[in-house]
């Protein structure tokens, strides 16, 4: 089997994910899984897809992450992965959706407004 690759975003994040058969390692940045996510929590949120299709043990994953924080690059990450394994498999997509796995999140930051300290908030308002 060859390589899959597939993309997944987040908010500023972006991971580009590689899939290849193997024995069920998982590098990120060229790091070890659990020392780039020592939280379980992320570790879990990246694993969900694998886990719900009970391939864990089955692929080699590289993934390259840029930008966004912890949580944006492991959402990141989850989306990534969910749309190799459905390259492979087309038939598990129903599976992966109902899970929300397949979805973008497409919240992004809105920008600053000018003569506005942030996007919506105003300076103080005074009368006199």
């Amino acid at each position: 089997m060859e390589i899959v690759n597939a993309l997944g975003r987040r908010k500023a994040a972006v991971a580009r994910v590689y899939l290849k058969e193997g024995s069920g390692k998982i590098v990120i940045n060229k790091r070890e899984f659990e020392t780039y996510f020592p939280s379980s929590l992320l570790q879990y949120v990246v694993k969900q897809p694998l886990n719900k299709l009970g391939v864990s043990e089955l692929y080699d994953i590289t993934i390259n992450l840029r930008g966004g924080g912890y949580k944006g690059q492991s959402e990141a990450a989850r989306l990534g992965i969910a749309r190799a394994l459905v390259k492979i498999k087309p038939e598990d997509k129903p599976v992966l959706r109902a899970e929300g796995f397949m979805t973008r999140d497409p919240r992004e930051v809105e920008r600053k407004k000018p003569g506005r300290p942030k996007a919506r908030k105003r300076f103080q308002f005074s009368k006199r």
